[in-house]
């Protein structure tokens, strides 16, 4: 039988995961928005601020270019690793316009997400017909 302490967590996570599904959400419907209207083949850049646009239109907060420090064994190491977006300080979305995605770039999302302390992330390509054919959701944790 679980504690009211517990029940109490459990709930918090419950919420919490409901947030982040629905950030999600919104995050997909952007990406969609983005590229029904821009289409495959633009620099990554230029979909950067469309979805930073399409974002703040639909009420997420957004910060692009988001500078990391890195760290070896605790010590600083004066570089940074830059996070495309960062939608309501929760979930890292990283951007591409490549011919395909490949393992490196789930790898660089995956480290991310560890490095930064977040639970969620999207890799998103935007060079593909099909929006959904380059979005992929990645969770650390939970």
């Amino acid at each position: 039988m679980l504690n009211p302490e517990d029940v109490i967590v459990m709930q918090d996570l419950v919420q919490r995961r409901e947030q982040l599904n629905a950030l999600g959400l919104i995050i997909l419907k952007a990406s969609i928005s983005v590229h029904q209207e821009m289409g495959p083949g633009l620099h990554e850049s230029v979909y950067q601020h469309c979805m930073v646009k399409e974002l703040t239109h639909r009420g997420a907060s957004v910060v692009q270019n988001v500078a990391v420090p890195l760290y070896y064994k605790s010590e600083p190491l004066n570089k940074d690793y830059v996070i495309d977006l960062l939608v309501g300080n929760e979930i890292i979305i990283e951007l591409k316009s490549v011919d395909g995605l490949l393992p490196i770039h789930e790898a660089q999302l995956v480290s991310y997400l560890k490095l930064a302390n977040r639970k969620l992330g999207y890799l998103i390509n935007f060079n593909v017909p099909l929006i959904k054919q380059g979005f992929r959701r990645f969770v650390n944790g939970f």
